[in-house]
């Protein structure tokens, strides 16, 4: 089984099991593939805090646990649906601690799969890229980016502050109101898509995971959407079964 670590954030988790659910190749319900999805938020610390204060638990510990029990089940290749989760101080541990137990599941790396995507299946090379300033600052899409030979593109610092305030702030932001997120976020995200390609960007990574609650990647923004939410998806169908994976 695809095995879902979810509750990083919330509603990413709903979102990829929907697009697995969009990306198999199916006809019945029995056609499609089974997914265990793990929502435990309460165990897993924030990362971000991790991140910037390593004297904070890392988080890698309590995913670790949810992945052993999820292997435990049945999960054979596992997805995480959060994009700091793959910082170089939390994903080299999970691995490291699941290689300490001889663990057999495979864990699909979001970030490569998107840039490898970028590589392979786009004519792209110059990439936007809208993030948090976290991932923004840890230069997670770009590191990738450049080793590959591919260009990246951010918002100037007075637009990456309102890109970060799009998540975070309290009153508007992504985190605070989701369901439906609030118009001046939709409308500040469409003015950040037409900046970066005014800036030379060919096409834009949503690099935050609640992004594609308020742009999908298939509409027609004036730009190519790149969604690593989707592509992670595609990942995890792939290596359970490539035959069930819709062509593009």
């Amino acid at each position: 089984m695809i095995g879902i670590i979810a509750g990083v954030g919330p509603l990413a988790g709903l979102d990829i099991l929907t697009k697995i659910i969009q990306e198999t190749n199916a006809t019945s319900d029995q056609e499609h593939i089974p997914v265990l999805f793990s929502s435990q938020p309460h165990r897993i610390t924030a990362r971000t805090a991790f991140l910037l204060d390593k004297k904070n638990p890392n988080p890698a510990y309590a995913i670790v646990e949810i992945i052993r029990q999820l292997e435990t089940i049945g999960a054979r290749v596992i997805g995480i649906p959060c994009i700091t989760t793959h910082a170089a101080p939390i994903f080299e541990v999970i691995m490291s601690e699941l290689d300490k137990v001889n663990s057999q599941v495979k864990v699909v790396h979001m970030i490569e799969q998107t840039v490898n995507f970028i590589k392979t299946e786009t004519p792209y090379s110059k990439i936007g890229i809208l993030s948090t300033n976290e991932i923004k600052n840890a230069e997670l899409f770009t590191n990738y980016l450049e080793q590959n030979d591919l260009s990246a593109i951010h918002p100037s610092t007075e637009l990456q502050e309102r890109v970060h305030a799009s998540i975070y702030d309290e009153t508007y932001g992504i985190r605070a109101i989701s369901d439906p997120v609030s118009n001046r976020v939709r409308q500040e995200l469409l003015t950040f898509l037409a900046q970066l390609k005014k800036d030379g960007a060919q096409t834009v990574i949503l690099g935050g995971v609640e992004f594609p609650l308020a742009i999908h990647d298939k509409e027609n923004t004036g730009i190519p959407i790149i969604d690593p939410n989707r592509i992670l998806a595609r990942a995890l169908i792939k290596e359970y079964d490539a035959t069930k994976l819709r062509p593009l």
